[in-house]
């Protein structure tokens, strides 16, 4: 019976799991119905809704669904979690373990890997505004009266849904997968009508008609499947949500339901077309008669404010990950739930995302001009996708040189096609999201090497902490009672705080806590090993917290469980020291003067430490230094 109940919790689990994943992970793909299809024959492609080249453009449809996210992210990408953790940034961590020598090819990999997360910023101001926008023009085949109040109606779903964030995701994600659900329900019912009308379409299963349109179309072709390449974007979601449901319930919900679910509207939206060319302006909301138009669009403003809620929380988690690895500077975060260590706020990133939306809706003003921006940052995120998840399986899997050739090659010309379809996207609108990954990526890469060149000076004047206990014994100071906790970036000098508050002061505390809190490049650190305690002597200790990329410090946690023999943190008899740096920019400083400037500006507005990692306000003391870039 143990066994029983087990075995019952063990399925009763994997069916939330499924259904969650269904709310968060298939959001983004989940709408592309909703304009897919129609930009596929916009104006500006020159392609008539004719039943051949439906037939061709639903054949491609289909097998991009299948080869990008059946076989490329489900069977293989899933393959390459980094403990449980997927995205590019834990693929990245993947490419090459830092004992290797290879630091060159590490560093070009973790550049791409970089660039590539970049660019998932692009996609996450442009998701919320084309799937809400696109929502939202339903109403106009409604009725014309509609139409002046458009751009309204989405500017303020947005406003709302960005000024939600404060208040966590939680209550919210309980309705994520049951709304999704009914959505992807809707979604196969009204493509089986059309398709029962007219079965003939689902003839472009064969993959001789999407063949056949290239033949047909020539580089015409070639345009058209860079609106095609709308079907799959959110298929990086599927990689870097699999830490919060793991890939059982992932695939499972893929294939039972959302890849059926998908492939059934589109031939549906195909079969209308074929019946009613002028149909192709709107196929979507023509699926339905007129007096269902109305709850249509509002089940699917329902499914598009989910897709985006999706997008804005991995904005702030790959933020997240970005901080503690040391590409972004410290940010503020809010925890919205006590259970769940997902659930974070960064109000940084929400607004900039909120005004970017609503710069995008009132600069295209229109779902087909927004998707010319939509597919650039996406396609180039999964080459490189393809790039480091080969090197993975090359290096560190130790996998066939043959067969990983074979399959990167295979995945390449998938995703180079895709690509340079939309490559004539960018003076039109797909200069954005490059504009905003080149943005990011400069940032980011200006931060680590802003970081490494203070790292470079201090450790010119670091003094040996042997050194220093050495000259303590000698000539020991006058001790106070309590615990001076001195923060530091290097567990084998001595902080800079710790000598001047010995200089100025000439005082130490009883016990003294010299502690370092480093990042791993694992998403996860256990709390076995969450820290490293080592008696110094003389009442020193040294004291290593290690956390994860996709953790979130919390340094009085900790205190509060040190293994120190009659040792119990007390913050009324703690005080916490914290070094404040003054960048001094020199006339010729170790990296472009505009960089520096860049990067003394960040740093000026980066969070306070003692907030970042948690230490009570008033228990903190701040010594300054200045340093030169």
């Amino acid at each position: 019976m143990p066994h029983a109940d087990g075995q019952k919790r063990g399925n009763r689990d994997f069916w939330i799991l499924s259904l969650a994943a269904l709310g968060v992970v298939f959001g983004d793909i989940g709408t592309s119905p909703i304009y897919a299809l129609r930009e596929s024959f916009h104006i500006s492609h020159g392609l008539a809704p004719t039943p051949e080249n439906t037939l061709g453009v639903l054949s491609l449809i289909f097998w991009s669904l299948v080869l990008v996210i059946s076989v490329k992210y489900l069977l293989l990408v899933l393959r390459a979690d980094n403990r449980g953790e997927g995205g590019i940034i834990a693929l990245t961590a993947l490419v090459s373990p830092p004992s290797e020598r290879a630091a060159g090819r590490r560093r070009a990999l973790a550049l791409v890997g970089l660039f590539g997360a970049a660019l998932l910023y692009g996609d996450s101001m442009i998701t919320p505004a084309i799937s809400v926008l696109s929502a939202i023009e339903g109403l106009d085949v409604v009725t014309p009266f509609f139409q002046p109040y458009i751009i309204p109606i989405t500017i303020g779903i947005l406003i709302a849904l960005f000024a939600f964030q404060r208040r966590g995701t939680s209550g919210v994600g309980a309705v994520f997968g049951p709304v999704t659900l009914i959505w992807f329900s809707a979604l196969a019912i009204l493509g089986v009508i059309q398709i029962w009308n007219h079965p003939s379409v689902l003839a472009a299963v064969n993959p001789l008609y999407g063949a056949s349109f290239f033949a047909r179309n020539g580089p015409r072709g070639l345009l058209v499947l860079g609106s095609v390449f709308l079907v799959v974007t959110g298929g990086e979601a599927l990689y870097a949500d699999m830490g919060h449901f793991g890939t059982g319930p992932i695939r499972f919900t893929w294939t039972t339901l959302v890849l059926p679910s998908l492939a059934l509207n589109y031939f549906g939206q195909g079969a209308l077309i074929i019946t009613d060319p002028s149909t192709v302006s709107h196929p979507f909301f023509y699926l339905v008669p007129s007096w269902a138009l109305v709850p249509l669009v509002i089940l699917a403003t329902a499914a598009t404010v989910i897709a985006s809620q999706a997008v804005i929380s991995g904005a702030f988690s790959l933020t997240r990950q970005a901080v503690q690895l040391g590409y972004l500077p410290r940010l503020r975060i809010d925890h919205t739930s006590e259970d769940q260590i997902g659930q974070i706020y960064m109000p940084a990133v929400n607004w900039a995302l909120m005004f970017a939306c609503i710069g995008l809706v009132l600069g295209f003003r229109s779902s087909g001009r927004l998707a010319a921006a939509y597919g650039v940052a996406v396609t180039t995120d999964m080459v490189f996708t393809t790039i480091l998840f080969s090197v993975v399986a090359f290096l560190r899997w130790k996998w066939n040189p043959w067969l990983v050739g074979v399959m990167t090659t295979l995945l390449l010309v998938i995703d180079l096609a895709f690509w340079t379809g939309n490559l004539p996207k960018i003076p039109h609108g797909g200069w954005f999201p490059v504009l905003v990954a080149g943005a990011m990526f400069t940032l980011m890469i200006t931060w680590k090497r802003g970081r490494e060149i203070l790292a470079s000076r201090l450790e010119h004047e670091k003094l040996p902490l042997l050194d220093f206990l050495a000259s303590i014994e000698a000539h020991p100071p006058q001790r106070v009672a309590g615990t001076a906790i001195f923060m530091s970036g290097d567990p084998g000098g001595v902080p800079r705080a710790l000598l001047h508050n010995l200089k100025h002061n000439r005082i130490l505390h009883e016990r003294v806590l010299l502690m370092t809190v480093e990042t791993e490049e694992i998403p996860y650190v256990s709390e076995e090993d969450r820290v490293l305690v080592e008696e110094l002597g003389s009442g020193f200790y040294s004291v290593v917290i290690l956390y994860g990329f996709a953790e979130d410090p919390d340094v009085p946690k900790v205190l509060r469980q040190l293994p120190i023999d009659g040792y119990r943190y007390r913050p009324m008899e703690s005080t916490f020291f914290l070094g404040q740096r003054t960048i001094v920019i020199p006339k010729r400083p170790q990296m472009a003067r505009w960089r520096a400037h860049l990067f003394d500006r960040m740093a000026r507005n980066s969070e306070r430490a003692s907030a970042f990692f948690r230490i009570p306000v008033d228990r903190v003391v701040e010594l300054g230094a200045q340093v030169e870039l």
